[in-house]
């Protein structure tokens, strides 16, 4: 990690949600008065909020969500090695036309994602999801003078946001029994995120520019990705576990003329029930990207994040979430949840900006 900063960002947040969790009303469904006959949902049903398409619905039922996403870059790495922006600057080749090294580093990348679900079950067996996507980001960078050297002209800071790539999805059980299930995940992204998007920056002859941004602040792939994968959960007693893969798989190069790397992820986790209305998880995850493939003639600037050589890469997290589930009158069924997520081990292609922790906050609600 570059800094502790992410810690405590997020601190006051947990603090609140792991010790001043919710109202009573959260709390045994006996304490509140509710019947015998109606039984207590259990918080641990649903897998940590930062797993998609974790769970099946029964016939007939609809739910709907929302998720927060905090996400940051910070520092520079060379494959798993620190880099500093004075060291990319002086090694760092530009591939393109002008100066023979980079002359234009990132220094910092914050991205909010906001995401809202529908999930729809016609049969027991099947369930059906939509998820849209809002995004913003923001990307901070150094501009050094000059066509080499190390002397800094300024800084500059690029900013994209709108309407990501949408996803509709379909979760179709094939077993269970009453302690394991399994379903297969099969999704399709739609390209409804932006690919053209451009901002003022500051070149290294002092001018400044409105060029295409980089590959990284685009809001959308441009192409339709298939996303297949597989679910496993299971339960016993207070317990429960699950284990997921997912990939992304980019069906074709999109109108810009280049392709986002193809990606496979694999996540494993482990929750166990405090009381029914509330359980704690951890996860691990492990997910590896390509580089991308192919070009956009309008993304030439000497930085790194427009070299498609430097997309991708490796990265394992680690994450501990609390689900929540509210059992009395006026409340029942609905859920909150957070996830904290920090990367463990990290190893990119090229050159690229290092992922910090991050935090997911979300809303579920079956009916």
């Amino acid at each position: 990690m570059s800094s502790n900063q992410p810690y405590k960002k997020y601190q006051s947040i947990l603090a609140f949600l792991l010790t001043g969790i919710v109202s009573p009303e959260f709390a045994f469904s006996h304490d509140l008065g509710i019947s015998d006959q109606m039984a207590a949902i259990r918080a641990d049903s649903h897998a940590p909020i930062g797993v998609m398409g974790d769970h099946r619905h029964k016939a007939g039922e609809w739910m709907v969500s929302y998720r927060f996403m905090d996400m940051e870059k910070n520092g520079l790495l060379r494959g798993n090695n620190s880099i500093t922006p004075d060291g990319v600057v002086t090694t760092v080749a530009n591939p393109f036309p002008g100066p023979a090294k980079v002359r234009v580093v990132p220094t910092k990348m914050t991205a909010h994602m906001q995401m809202l679900g529908v999930m729809y079950a016609p049969t027991d067996t099947l369930t059906l999801m939509l998820m849209l996507n809002y995004i913003n980001k923001t990307m901070e960078h150094i501009t050094y003078a000059g066509m080499s050297g190390t002397n800094t002209l300024g800084t500059f800071k690029t900013t994209n946001s709108g309407l990501g790539d949408t996803k509709i999805s379909t979760l179709w059980g094939f077993y269970s029994d009453s302690i394991h299930n399994i379903h297969i995940n099969l999704g399709l992204s739609l390209p409804t995120g932006s690919i053209k998007e451009s901002d003022r920056v500051l070149a290294p002859n002092g001018m400044q520019m409105q060029l295409r941004m980089p590959y990284g602040m685009q809001l959308g792939s441009g192409t339709y990705d298939l996303e297949p994968g597989i679910t496993y959960n299971g339960q016993y007693n207070q317990w429960r576990w699950g284990a997921q893969y997912l990939a992304t798989l980019r069906l074709g190069q999109n109108s810009q003329e280049y392709t986002l790397g193809d990606s496979h992820g694999v996540t494993v986790w482990s929750s166990y029930s405090i009381q029914d209305w509330i359980s704690t998880s951890a996860r691990i995850s492990y997910k590896y990207e390509q580089e991308i493939d192919g070009m956009n003639d309008k993304v030439l600037a000497p930085v790194i994040t427009a070299n498609p050589d430097n997309y991708g890469g490796e990265i394992i997290n680690a994450a501990l979430g609390v689900n929540l589930v509210g059992q009395g009158s006026g409340i029942r069924g609905h859920r909150l949840a957070i996830e904290y997520q920090v990367p463990i081990y990290q190893d990119v292609h090229g050159v690229q900006l290092e992922s910090e922790a991050s935090l997911t906050l979300g809303y579920q609600y079956a009916f």
